[in-house]
């Protein structure tokens, strides 16, 4: 049986992650660490609140049973974050550490949501982009056992949309065709359960790479389409 401990399991496709791990026969603990508590209940799940994040990344190796895979999905906008040099102490730094931390700790696969687009021609002079690549190139270089990137498009469903014009827009595309949609965005679900699965593949010895990147494409087919409960 696999170990599991999620981090951003409040936001939209951390809660879905969460949410596929306590349902799954194949993960025997779950483990969260939070600024605030998510609304899952499981016996199987065991929750840490801890207000400063500068303390999660010492939190992993205090985990017991220690988790073999670690999903990081957290994430803020520039606006809630209260400006861009805030956002990048979250989007960048904290998960940086929060990767160095899961090193040291010995987790052997490492599961981070990043963001499609971010090697983009014009993504180095974004600054959201900036903070995903260097997120990135820092797991990569930590050398984990496996590290997989998942980089979804535009996150739909969200019970509290952060661009409900254009992310209605986008929902409404699967009338031209699922496809059309698809290119764009993927629903909240639809990511976690591909992250779930990416990681379940790892457990298996059945990854493409030992650096996996999903793009959007692997994230529908993973996630919907090969879907299994």
């Amino acid at each position: 049986m696999t170990t599991a401990a999620v981090f951003g399991s409040t936001g939209a496709v951390g809660g879905q992650i969460l949410a596929t791990l306590l349902a799954s026969d194949a993960f025997s603990s779950v483990k969260t660490v939070s600024r605030r508590l998510p609304n899952a209940q499981s016996p199987k799940l065991q929750t840490v609140k801890e207000g400063d994040t500068s303390k999660w990344g010492g939190i992993i190796a205090s985990l017991s049973p220690k988790p073999s895979i670690v999903f990081n999905a957290v994430g803020t906008t520039r606006a809630a974050a209260g400006g861009i040099e805030n956002q990048w102490k979250i989007d960048h730094d904290l998960c940086i550490e929060n990767a160095k931390a899961a090193k040291e700790a010995g987790v052997k696969t490492y599961v981070f949501i990043s963001s499609g687009g971010t090697r983009g021609f014009l993504s180095r002079f974004v600054p959201y982009s900036k903070m995903k690549i260097g997120v990135e190139d820092a797991i990569k270089e930590l050398d984990f056992e496996q590290a997989i990137i998942l980089r979804p498009g535009l996150i739909l469903q969200r019970e509290k949309p952060k661009a409900a014009f254009l992310e209605n827009i986008v929902q409404n595309l699967n009338k031209l065709g699922q496809g059309v949609q698809d290119m764009i965005g993927q629903d909240q679900t639809v990511i976690g359960r591909a992250a779930v699965a990416a990681a379940r593949m790892a457990e298996e010895g059945k990854p493409p790479s030992k650096y996996w990147v999903l793009e959007q494409a692997d994230i529908v087919r993973l996630g919907r389409d090969e879907w299994k409960e």
